[in-house]
């Protein structure tokens, strides 16, 4: 009688352990895991929401320079979805097989700005003042790593600026570094995307990059090839393209791309 009491009562214990692991595969969320340019942290932060409770998921974020992170993916860092702040690095990783090609998204788009912190008076008010003698440093993001650094110096050599002020630049590791140099004073003047204005009130715009000087500023996303969550990471691709989160894009001051192009 005793034997049996001992059965039943392990027996019951092993039912209801079972119980409780299904109860857990059960409410555990799908995770997707995305890695992302920095420019883009505020934005898909908000839309992390959104897609959130729609699709009942969880969604992960690594922000950083865009070519920081294809270099990560390349030296085997995990994820699902890669998100660039251009399409040359998106390139470099579907040339490797890193990246599926067939999921390739256009998300959106910005534009090149050039900034002073806002209480430094100038005597040019555009980029002429990058010979003045006013002008001790330039910030730009890294072009060799960093998108922005790299449309920064296309516009600075087709304007035919780049070797006369090569000495003067100082290079940040992303844009948000390049406004915290301009913001701080060390230095005087910084390229940044039109978006990144949004994140501080002690600078302001010299001038509008005149978009002739560089290559279309487009932010692609895809899945990568080793994704665990192929077919969650294609839907949130498409989520992003929808109107609703197009919006969110402009609010925080991307351009829509025209006719989903």
């Amino acid at each position: 009688m005793k034997k049996l009491i001992i059965t039943l009562f392990i027996s019951l214990l092993f039912f209801l352990v079972s119980c409780d692991n299904e109860n857990i595969i059960e409410n555990e969320k799908r995770e997707l895991h995305i890695s992302a340019a920095i420019s883009l942290s505020e934005v898909l932060l908000e839309i992390k929401e959104m897609f959130e409770e729609e699709h009942d998921v969880s969604l992960t974020f690594h922000f950083g320079g865009s070519g920081k992170i294809a270099q990560q993916i390349e030296q085997g860092a995990p994820g699902d979805v890669y998100i660039s702040a251009n399409e040359e690095w998106m390139k470099v990783l579907v040339e490797k097989k890193l990246i599926d090609e067939e999921t390739y998204t256009p998300i959106t788009s910005n534009r090149l700005v050039f900034i002073k912190r806002k209480d430094l008076q100038l005597e040019h008010a555009n980029m002429n003042v990058l010979t003045s003698d006013e002008i001790k440093q330039i910030a730009i993001a890294h072009p060799e790593t960093v998108p922005a650094g790299y449309y920064t110096k296309m516009a600075l050599e087709n304007s035919q600026r780049w070797n006369s002020i090569q000495e003067k630049v100082i290079f940040a590791q992303d844009v948000r570094q390049v406004l915290t140099y301009v913001e701080t004073g060390n230095a005087e003047v910084g390229f940044i995307y039109e978006s990144d204005l949004l994140h501080s009130e002690n600078v302001e715009v010299i001038e509008y990059i005149d978009e002739s000087l560089y290559e279309s500023i487009i932010y692609p996303g895809a899945v990568r090839t080793d994704a665990l969550e192929i077919e969650l990471g294609k839907e949130f691709l498409q989520f992003l393209t929808t109107e609703k989160a197009q919006e969110v894009f402009e609010k925080h001051g991307f351009s829509k791309l025209i006719d989903g192009d």
